[in-house]
């Protein structure tokens, strides 16, 4: 193994890696540009694997929720991962991919599988002429 080289994990189950303890509740936000993550979504929806997604007021960048915990092994380039979220109503306008379900909870995103399809979708983006972003 090569010193200096960050080692990436596959995280264990519940999206956090290994010897790293969630939070007890609640969720963490990784942010990426609104056409980076309406690639990404389209992938994970392929996948039926998408929880979550928000677009900010501004509309320039999506935000997954994923497993509160996420933010400490998060590190991809072209996004950020921050701590908490602000859960909005389900009726809100603003997300992408709402809660659903009786209770209208919101469904966190797998970190593993949402690192994939960034990466993915960044792969598709740039061969199509429009990035990097």
């Amino acid at each position: 193994m090569a010193t200096g080289v960050p080692q990436y994990h596959r995280p264990a189950a519940g999206g956090v890696l290994p010897g790293v303890a969630p939070a007890p509740a609640g969720y963490d936000t990784v942010t990426v540009s609104v056409r980076h993550g309406l690639e990404t979504v389209d992938i994970l929806r392929l996948r039926r694997a998408c929880g979550a997604v928000l677009q900010s007021v501004t509309g320039t960048t999506v935000s997954f929720l994923v497993p509160a915990g996420t933010v400490t092994g998060w590190h991809l380039p072209g996004s950020s991962c921050t701590p908490g979220a602000v859960v909005l109503p389900a009726a809100d306008p603003r997300w992408v991919m709402p809660p659903a379900g009786a209770g209208a909870l919101a469904r966190p995103t797998d970190p593993w599988v949402l690192r994939s399809a960034l990466c993915e979708a960044a792969c598709t983006l740039t061969a199509g002429g429009l990035g990097p972003f």
